[in-house]
């Protein structure tokens, strides 16, 4: 009987869709396995039951990656500076992640685990993207360490084999996290007919439009000229978790600005900086363009083409290319509140213009295939599994 950890190891809850889908669907697809599904917190655990069925919970094993509280304590603290809790949890649950013959993840901290183990008796290490973005930080040269890559589609393979990953070791499965979406929903946020723009910042302060120009479009927004429109600002979750955002790829540390205060009782601005809402679509579902940065949850808006507004008022991005970072492709660029109330005066003809380009970068990011994208991946687990040699 082999032994799969689907390892749901984040301070967030922000990455459980991806994974919590294929964990069920592997239970109930090979049930002579065992299928452990490793959490780290309460918020977590409960968004992987929400997602899943009773019955493929009822099939799989539960186990949470408890801290000591006295390390748990200390590991919060760290945890402003580096992943210390991450870390710790899987120093301290290393002896369960060893027992198994396969480890799925969504990051790459678990490979801490892989390089610690002798290599002749070591899981498999599964990754499954928490997302298919572009810039540079998705791919680490140690994804390469990865057994198996489970990819949304062939824009992210190509990525992934152009910096040197053995197409061998990626398999094609699909976007589990549409799953559980209805992605014609148009949910009705406001109690109006105004266009509804979403802003979703990311939190790295080389990449991010919010550093420089984030609090003056929620002033603007707030303003009378900016009373023709909706606006919901759903930024990146962990962009509000810490004050002090580091970016060692890029070895850049900015302090974060906070919401400035005019958005108070604006009733045509809707801030949610942690909310379950974050995860679910349900703000990029109920938007009419988007306004965003380097978050490959841009990818997630354009599965339903409609108007999109690049921001880089630092000039990351462009100096980043279209060649490395294909969305700058599917709408104009930017760089200061000028800028974006220009682009947002005529949203039709974003619209008419970037359509095209936005459904072949689409048809290339999202595999969409009758079978759903769960059971492809469980299936390659399963085939991974059964072709290591023993």
């Amino acid at each position: 009987m082999a032994r799969v950890v689907f390892l749901f190891n984040h301070d967030a809850a922000h990455q459980v869709a991806h994974l919590a889908g294929i964990a069920a669907a592997f239970s109930d697809a090979y049930p002579e396995s065992e299928a452990i599904v490793a959490f780290a917190s309460d918020i977590i655990e409960q968004r992987i039951r929400e997602l899943v069925t009773d019955h493929a919970a009822a099939r799989m094993v539960w186990v949470r990656l408890t801290l000591p509280r006295p390390v748990a304590v200390v590991a919060r603290r760290l945890d402003r500076w580096l992943p210390a809790s991450r870390l710790l949890r899987l120093r301290l649950h290393r002896k369960l992640l060893a027992s198994a013959d396969a480890v799925v993840s969504t990051e790459r901290t678990c490979l801490r685990v892989r390089d610690a183990l002798p290599e002749a008796n070591r899981p498999q290490f599964i990754r499954v993207p928490h997302g298919t973005g572009d810039r540079s930080v998705t791919f680490h040269p140690e994804h390469r360490k990865f057994d198996l890559t489970l990819v949304a589609g062939s824009k992210l393979k190509d990525q992934l084999v152009a910096h040197g990953v053995d197409p061998a070791r990626i398999a094609v499965t699909g976007y589990s996290k549409f799953e559980n979406i209805d992605l014609s929903a148009r949910p009705r946020l406001f109690a109006n007919d105004r266009p509804t723009i979403v802003y979703n910042p990311h939190f790295d302060p080389h990449l991010s439009s919010w550093y420089d120009l984030g609090p003056a479009i929620l002033d603007w927004f707030a303003s009378e000229a900016g009373q023709r429109f909706n606006l919901i600002f759903a930024p990146h979750v962990m962009l509000f978790r810490k004050r002090v955002h580091a970016s060692p790829e890029y070895r850049v540390a900015r302090r974060r600005p906070d919401i400035p205060p005019s958005v108070e009782g604006a009733g045509n601005v809707l801030v949610d900086v942690a909310g379950p809402s974050l995860f679910d679509m349900s703000y990029l579902l109920a938007a009419d363009a988007y306004l965003g940065d380097a978050s490959s949850q841009i990818y997630e808006y354009l599965v339903r083409p409609r108007p999109v507004v690049i921001l880089d008022p630092s000039g990351a991005l462009q100096r980043e290319g279209a060649a490395a970072l294909p969305f700058l492709a599917t709408g104009p660029t930017a760089v200061d509140i000028e800028q974006v109330i220009q682009a947002l005066e005529d949203l039709p003809a974003l619209a008419d213009r970037y359509r095209a380009s936005q459904r072949a970068l689409i048809e290339r990011t999202f595999a969409l295939d009758d079978v759903p994208p769960s059971r492809r991946a469980a299936a390659a687990i399963a085939h991974a599994l059964a072709s290591r040699p023993r």
